[in-house]
């Protein structure tokens, strides 16, 4: 049996079915809604894309690992639900894109994080890796392995020594769940939601892939215990090694306007997309608004006044404003922290406000910087 096959599934429980992975789209407003929760097509095309992901169906990996539901996807991964037949238990999988820069950087980040941090409980490190070839000699996508045990963690500040994370953003930071131990695949997609799916479009692939919605934890299972995954981004202050990605920026909106204008990744870059999640669950919705022409940047300079002068033409992105840095720019009053978490919390008393505003002032300077 080569590696690529898909045996029989076979059942984990005696009330599952072999047919039950879930269902096709049938409609073009499914299809619409599935297109809007995965990864786009083009991903799985070698055509001009280095990053290729690897295409999965709910089938069975490496002769073990029946893939029963979608965890999510990123920009180098996607992340699976799995049963291991082997060790009758619930595994994560995260299969990595064809470019072996960002994974080989992630299994090296997390080897220092194992040897480092007296206590990663809080981390999502992996117990063990293994390949999946592509067909013939186009490469092998390196998969990582992680245990689902008491608590699994899911989601839609590391900081170890002296390793910042470089891409913190609201998809690698995550609540803990509650199990899903011993259930029946009937029941677990009864609590998950059964995986909409769709055989990937407009592709010649060499074995059947599909792209699928993920599933939807309910706050039910939620837990108090917060975690941290997803380190192919994160490096090591004065990191020389050449995997080590200088060059890799979060979402904009979690991004710190320092790196925006071509600062290196530091603490400070970290505290910056904390908060911003910090922000987003306190106030419901990210603290600085995107509407504006210019983006994110112009919502930073409208709550919080303009970035510092000589950082103007440094901007590594197409469009910068030149009221970003002009100094007699004031903050809109509407758009100011104190003005937002006021609105936002009317039930808070005025000393929690007051604590709120501290902390994250405290953040969000437009002199970013060293911390």
């Amino acid at each position: 049996m080569t590696q690529n096959s898909i045996p029989e599934a076979v059942p984990q429980h005696n009330n599952d079915s072999t047919g039950d992975f879930g269902i096709f789209v049938s409609t073009e407003d499914e299809e619409s809604d599935l297109q809007d929760a995965v990864e786009p097509w083009h991903r799985y095309d070698t055509k001009d894309n280095p990053r290729v992901l690897y295409p999965i169906c709910l089938e069975v990996l490496n002769n073990r690992y029946l893939i029963e539901h979608k965890l999510g996807s990123g920009g180098f991964s996607t992340v699976w639900m799995a049963y291991d037949l082997g060790d009758k238990r619930d595994v994560a999988l995260k299969v990595m894109s064809l470019k072996t820069e960002i994974a080989e950087n992630e299994i090296r980040i997390q080897d220092k994080i194992r040897r480092k941090v007296p206590d990663s409980s809080h981390l999502v490190t992996y117990l063990a890796t293994f390949h999946l070839p592509r067909d013939g000699n186009e490469g092998q996508h390196r998969v990582l392995y992680n245990v689902e045990t008491e608590e699994d963690a899911h989601g839609n500040p590391y900081v170890c020594g002296q390793a910042v994370a470089s891409d913190l953003n609201d998809t690698n930071c995550m609540w803990g769940s509650s199990p899903l131990h011993n259930f029946s695949r009937s029941v677990k997609y009864k609590t998950l939601g059964r995986p909409l799916k769709q055989i990937i479009p407009f592709v010649n692939l060499w074995k059947k892939g599909e792209l699928v919605q993920p599933a939807e934890v309910p706050e039910s299972l939620r837990t108090e215990r917060f975690y941290l995954g997803d380190f192919g981004a994160a490096m090591e202050l004065g990191d020389s090694d050449p995997f080590a990605p200088q060059l890799i920026y979060p979402p904009m909106e979690f991004c710190s306007p320092d790196r925006l204008h071509g600062k290196p990744a530091s603490f400070a870059c970290d505290m910056w997309s904390y908060m911003v999640i910090f922000a987003e669950l306190y106030l419901g919705f990210p603290p600085f608004p995107t509407v504006f022409n210019g983006n994110v940047i112009s919502g930073i300079v409208k709550s919080l006044g303009p970035l510092p002068e000589q950082w103007k033409g440094t901007y590594n992105h197409p469009g910068a404003l030149d009221y970003w840095y002009d100094q007699s720019e004031t903050p809109d009053p509407k758009l100011e922290l104190a003005a937002k978490i006021a609105r936002c919390r009317p039930e808070a008393d005025p000393t929690e406000q007051k604590h709120v505003l501290n902390v994250m002032s405290k953040v969000f300077t437009r002199h970013s910087g060293p911390l």
